[in-house]
């Protein structure tokens, strides 16, 4: 038994009756939110010692584990970062020479290379942050997953140490506008303690259901308590908003201890215009923001976390924090979900709120990390239902049932729970493009078979691929997604038929048809055409518009009521940028003022119709429930390292990229194993010397770690209570999520004196 385990047991003996004597210690590592609150009532932990505990958590574990990249690989001077959990982040002194990264560097002609290095921000030139190219370290024993911890004196840079003194306290002379009003917030440790003196050990878990559970959030979304500046190294006047984004807010009311903001890739703005990068950065598979660094996978630490929402899924994984709320525009949830082995839960566009300053984009949404998918449903009936802050939520009533989601959860694989259900599987996501995608792709495959059909009773049947072989073992789809496309397309975007190449050749070219006429529509919609085999669920959320424009960021903005960062323009010049090449692209978004479409792309709205109309028809006219594939089929790459190249619009980050976003229905991503097979992706220095770009490996190795990977779980929009069913019932045939081993309870360290709570 660890010291941790030793300390709680011996605090909830102190304060309880004798039958607590004989019960278990509290294990705050991989408990579960119905664990907790038995925990509390029994007597085993309270509030303040659970918060405590994952402060020491982050002290142990939420350093850097990333090093420089360097032209030769010389030791850089100590360098000191932000304050967290009292004491300055430290960098790692060695860095690894640019030749072990980069073939041929000797002949490099192009830009010069960004290469690592330390520099001050500009937020706060006392704290220094890395630059330029990195690599994870191998066996860091730290992730960087928490970005800030909402503690007092180091949750804002602009009201940092004595000016975040408690209450009572004067504040030093020339504490910032706005300190007063901030100090008056209490820290996590803080509400914790006001919450066991309130309530002790019978707090009202109706009202509020999450009591107690600590939680991170994507650097995107604002907390009132905490610097909420979208990951950005950006020097506002005060670094706290002056409210909660919705989900947050949901989260406090309901009882959760919003303990931290999780490390994340920056949010902004980026246009190609007259501004370009002096220097290059070889695209590495970074996911960090300027501020807060890059996390790193739990199960390698060498190896990416994948995505935008990288920290939410780290912090989760490691038991850094119960769940998290991430964000998602294509595939920032579901990956890092995926990548470090917990759930994923996105619902239907407008069941959850959003927030911050990307709230008002239609492809983006809040999402749910948890370790199981209980817990992520627990949290979805905390937080859904409509927000007059949010557009998205103004959904038909119906679409969210009267029941509380959690009725649709099963807890027990016996007598096959999914009887009666049929599921499709989606081969479009399962072709084995690449060596790299053969071993996930057949493992799930296998995975699919043997749990839900043969040990849960699921009625399989198969959409159809041609690069994936018919399987005669399941039945095909009578009416398939193709079918679906060539019906509905023809209809309602034309338009879609007349996208072209880079050489200018119309990419869904059809032999003996003009695919731009009125004839081939008519044709296609009739079935007597043929719909080019190039247009597939892989390629319908490609070329669409995003709706990024200066409009989301400077309404956002207008309404924060910043006095220095009042708009993009200002935010631009008063940041540091992670690299050159964000520097140009957010300058060329400066004074922008035309918000339409880019010439060449497609209508957001349009191809969402489009595609939630092809999906539900084909899960009518099969009597399909729900949808499953693999989340991907590939491993993970290292961080600062080449990628396997997309092909065949099977992009790298995930095998539907951005594809379930357009859709907007509900998903969640399950641990479903792990894959130990890799063919390392390699760097090629291009023909002109003036970039490198990365080709797929051919060479088979094993991956140093087993490194988990999802079963995803999916269907049209207001199917949520279905994907919930199906993804719990697999869940609890299987239960394949085993914690980070190097990541595992404390080994040792002092554990705070915390005094005895209220009984």
């Amino acid at each position: 038994m660890n010291r941790t385990k030793i300390w709680l047991a011996a605090a909830a003996l102190a304060l309880s009756p004798p039958f607590a004597a004989a019960q278990a210690p509290f294990e705050l590592e991989e408990t579960t939110i119905a664990e907790l609150h038995d925990a509390i009532q029994d007597g085993r932990t309270t509030c303040t010692q659970v918060v405590q505990s994952y402060i020491e958590r982050a002290r142990a574990y939420n350093g850097v584990c990333t090093a420089l990249v360097t032209k030769d690989g010389a030791p850089i001077a100590p360098a000191k970062g932000s304050v967290r959990t009292g004491k300055p982040t430290e960098f790692p002194t060695p860095t690894v020479a640019v030749s072990t990264i980069l073939p041929d560097v000797d002949k490099y002609e192009g830009l010069p290379l960004d290469l690592g290095r330390m520099e001050p921000t500009i937020s706060d030139p006392s704290v220094q942050q890395q630059l330029g190219m990195r690599v994870g370290i191998r066996n860091a024993g730290q992730l960087n997953a928490l970005e800030t911890l909402n503690i007092r004196g180091e949750r804002s840079v602009t009201c940092k140490g004595a000016f975040d003194a408690p209450p009572g306290t004067p504040l030093p002379a020339g504490a910032p506008a706005g300190c007063e009003q901030f100090r008056q917030q209490p820290d996590a440790l803080e509400t914790a303690k006001a919450f066991d003196a309130k309530y002790g050990r019978n707090p009202d878990l109706e009202a509020m259901p999450l009591y107690c559970v600590v939680t991170s959030h994507k650097n995107w979304f604002d907390a009132k308590d905490m610097r909420s500046t979208g990951g950005n190294d950006v020097n506002y006047a005060m670094d706290v908003p002056p409210k909660d984004s919705p989900d947050i807010a949901d989260l406090r009311e309901k009882g959760a201890i919003v303990y931290a903001t999780a490390t994340a890739a920056r949010t902004g703005l980026g246009f190609d215009g007259a501004a370009k990068p002096k220097t290059y950065l070889p695209e590495g598979n970074y996911a960090y923001a300027q501020w807060g660094g890059q996390a790193c996978n739990p199960y390698d630490t060498e190896r990416v976390p994948r995505g935008t929402s990288s920290g939410s899924g780290v912090s989760v994984s490691a038991n850094l924090v119960m769940c998290s709320i991430c964000e998602q525009g294509s595939a920032s949830c579901k990956g890092p979900a995926s990548r470090n082995n917990v759930v994923n839960l996105l619902t239907t566009r407008g069941v959850m709120q959003h927030g911050g300053m990307n709230s008002q984009r239609i492809g983006d949404r809040a999402g749910i990390h948890c370790r199981t998918v209980e817990d992520a449903v627990t949290v979805l009936d905390s937080v859904k239902g409509f927000e007059h802050e949010d557009m998205f939520t103004a959904i038909p009533k119906r679409l969210i049932p009267a029941e509380p989601y959690t009725s649709f959860l099963v807890k027990t694989a016996e007598k096959k729970p999914l009887a009666g259900m049929r599921i499709g599987v989606v081969r479009e996501f399962m072709v084995k493009h690449t060596k790299n995608d053969a071993a996930i792709s057949d493992q799930l495959d296998a995975e699919i078979k043997k749990v839900l059909r043969d040990r849960l009773g699921a009625e399989l049947v198969e959409s159809t691929d041609p690069l994936y072989p018919d399987d005669p073992a399941i039945p095909n789809m009578k009416y398939t997604f193709q079918d679906a496309f060539a019906e509905i397309m023809a209809h309602n975007v034309p338009e879609y038929f007349w996208q072209t190449t880079r050489s200018g050749d119309l990419e869904f070219a059809v032999p003996g048809w003009d695919v731009r006429t009125i004839d081939y529509a008519i044709a296609l919609a009739l079935g007597k055409a043929p719909l080019s085999p190039k247009l597939n669920l892989r390629r319908i959320s490609s070329n669409v518009d995003s709706f990024k424009s200066p409009f989301t960021v400077n309404k956002y903005l207008a309404e924060r009521g910043d006095t220095r960062i009042i708009d993009w323009g200002a935010f631009v010049a008063n940041s540091k940028f992670q690299d050159d090449n964000h520097r140009a692209e957010s300058e060329n978004a400066v004074g922008v003022q035309d918000l339409r479409p880019r010439d060449g792309v497609m209508s957001y709205l349009e191809l969402q119709t489009v595609l939630r109309l092809a999906v539900q028809k084909v899960m009518y006219e099969n009597g399909i429930d729900v949808f499953v594939n693999p989340e991907n089929t590939l491993p993970p790459p290292k961080i600062g390292g080449p990628g396997e190249p997309a092909v065949e619009n099977r992009g790298s980050a995930s095998c539907c990229q951005a594809f379930t976003a357009l859709l907007g229905g509900p998903e969640i991503d399950v641990p479903a194993g792990y894959t130990t097979v890799v063919y390392e992706p390699q760097f090629v220095l291009s023909a002109d010397r003036k970039s490198y770009r990365s080709v797929t490996g051919t060479v088979k190795s094993e991956l140093p770690h087993p490194m988990p990977i999802s079963l995803m779980v999916w269907a049209g929009p207001g199917t949520d209570p279905e994907v919930i069913k199906v993804a719990s019932a697999y869940e609890a045939a299987t239960h394949h999520r085993k914690p980070p081993p190097e990541f595992g309870p404390l080994p040792h360290g002092k554990v705070s004196d915390l005094g005895a709570p209220a009984r």
